[in-house]
């Protein structure tokens, strides 16, 4: 198997268009020759999955192209989009708030969709990117003032979650097991309630806890790639355990701010 990253495609197109545009080919499209399309397509299209009769194995391409004011309706980009199976949109606004990688989750689309995951991080992950990209657009407009209320506040609350346990730090993976409770837990809502500290406490805890307490659902999961009813009660079982725990926690720490001090 191999991967080929191309960087870029934007640059090869302007090349291409300054050629064309001296050797006086008829441009077309922001002054692009015809056949622009065609060579990228040529290009790309080598990307595939070869039959065990050619040797087998498989050629990925990663395409990058660079995009004017976050323009994807551009030339280049939507070339680019109707011939892969997919793209993922950065965001230089997501990468000056922290955010890295900044993933524009509203416009960043797979055509394979959930196909290449474990069925067990499928069945976990539900709706997630949809509800973090709602809190995202709610998010923006909250900031403008006013207090919410109701839906929204808990829509904001489950957003939340949702980016704190997305928060990786470097160099620690997790098993499949660990992202499926950790999924499982947001989907739930058992972090809702829970400020950001408690979540990345929450997150840090849980293989432990697992381990201790769902040690055979765990192995299942990670030898399988499915999760069956007993493992999904069991590691349920165990996240609600380390929640209340931090939950108890939290309550603890307010009531010892609050109590008053003792006269001397």
């Amino acid at each position: 198997h191999a991967l080929i990253v191309i960087d870029d495609l934007s640059k090869h197109a302007a090349t291409h268009r300054e050629i064309a545009l001296l050797t006086r080919q008829s441009p077309g499209r922001e002054a692009y020759p015809g056949d622009v399309f065609y060579i990228h397509a040529r290009l790309l299209e080598r990307a595939a999955r070869l039959s065990m009769a050619r040797g087998g194995g498989s050629l990925t391409a990663l395409p990058i192209a660079e995009t004017v004011a976050g323009d994807l309706s551009a030339y280049i980009p939507t070339n680019l989009i109707s011939i892969t199976d997919g793209q993922i949109v950065l965001d230089a606004g997501l990468f000056h708030q922290g955010q890295k990688p900044a993933v524009d989750v509203g416009l960043s689309v797979s055509r394979v969709g959930g196909k290449t995951q474990a069925k067990a991080l499928r069945e976990a992950a539900g709706a997630l990117r949809l509800d973090y990209a709602q809190f995202l657009e709610l998010e923006v407009f909250t900031r403008f003032g006013g207090a919410p209320e109701g839906r929204v506040r808990r829509q904001l609350a489950r957003g939340a979650a949702i980016r704190a346990i997305l928060r990786q730090p470097q160099h620690a993976p997790l098993r499949l097991a660990d992202e499926v409770a950790l999924l499982l837990a947001v989907q739930a809502g058992l972090l809702d309630a829970l400020p950001p500290d408690a979540v990345a406490a929450f997150r840090a805890g849980l293989p432990a806890a697992l381990d201790a307490a769902a040690a055979d659902a765990v192995a299942a999961i990670d030898a399988t790639g499915e999760m069956d009813a007993a493992a999904r009660e069991t590691l349920m079982a165990a996240i609600a355990r380390v929640t209340a725990s931090l939950s108890d926690r939290g309550t603890d720490q307010a009531t010892a701010h609050a109590a008053p001090a003792a006269a001397p």
